[in-house]
């Protein structure tokens, strides 16, 4: 089996999923942030769990249950997708569609940066001139506008550690992923259950938005099972690669569909990053296919 492309197959159905989420989250801005994010969590564990009772790999999930050091490590990995999708859906919600593809271009840099500093992976001078670019990028954003682009930055770095914590964790992607949502779930239901009975969620009370929360689950699983699977197959610096699809789908959605605001020093910003990006995808092609 050839691991390699299979993992870029997998990789790229979850960059394409991802850059045309923020569609998806706009369907449902008359809810609360944490509220979607909390259907986003049960939803996506009932889907899992249909899944794996369907495939009959209920051992698989009592197995890293019984694995104490695997649990810890799903806890942590678990706390930062949650983060990730909050800081997201608030994001898209808030008109930040933008902000957040920013944050996607830097994150592939940070992959790399995570790849050399804990798993020992080359790390080239090119691809030093890369970070710097993307760095430049976020100077001039603060020299500019006087603040970081907080958002972009952290959608980076949680996806870049989450993205590290799952390759170091030897489970299989799907019953891992149903052990994150598992482990996310109660908090989530019982967010739920108190807004429905204090009658402030529009769970129920909208046929429609109802409809878009129980999606949420399949939305969020799929790509992320696809993530799992790729990140088991590809180095960090692959996935760093594939994944400037999702931020480029976003951004032409933020600034060509929802009309946000786009300056020049957005522009000077982007530019920045953009040729970050170049030399590094450059740099890659140059190191795995070297001329005869």
């Amino acid at each position: 089996m050839n691991q390699p492309f299979y993992g870029a197959l997998f990789a790229l159905a979850a960059f394409a999923a991802w850059g045309f989420l923020p569609a998806y989250w706009k369907q449902m801005q008359a809810a609360l942030p944490f509220e979607i994010l909390c259907h986003r969590i049960v939803w996506s564990c009932v889907f899992l769990a249909g899944i794996l009772s369907f495939q009959k790999r209920h051992k698989e999930v009592l197995q890293i249950l019984r694995s104490p050091a695997t649990v810890k490590g799903l806890v942590l990995s678990s706390a930062l997708i949650a983060l990730n999708w909050f800081i997201y859906i608030w994001a898209v919600n808030s008109g930040r569609v933008v902000e957040t593809s920013l944050g996607y271009y830097i994150n592939p840099m940070i992959n790399v940066l995570l790849g050399y500093m804990l798993l020992s992976e080359t790390f080239t001078r090119m691809q030093c001139i890369s970070l710097g670019f993307a760095l430049a990028g976020v100077i001039y954003s603060v020299l500019a506008y006087g603040a970081l682009p907080i958002f972009g930055l952290t959608l980076a770095f949680t996806f870049a550690f989450y993205g590290y914590c799952r390759k170091r964790i030897q489970v299989a992607p799907l019953p891992g992923l149903f052990v994150e949502t598992l482990i996310l779930m109660v908090p989530a239901l019982a967010y739920i259950v108190f807004l429905m009975g204090t009658g402030n969620s529009l769970f129920l009370k909208d046929s429609v938005l109802s409809f878009w929360m129980i999606g949420a689950g399949v939305v969020t699983s799929l790509p992320l099972l696809w993530f799992a699977a790729a990140a088991r197959r590809l180095n960090l610096s692959t996935i760093g690669i594939l994944q400037y699809l999702a931020p480029s789908i976003a951004f032409v959605l933020g600034v060509f569909v929802y009309k946000e605001a786009f300056s020049i020093h957005n522009l000077i910003t982007f530019a920045c990053i953009w040729i970050g990006v170049i030399l590094y995808t450059l740099e890659f092609l140059k190191r795995t296919h070297p001329k005869p």
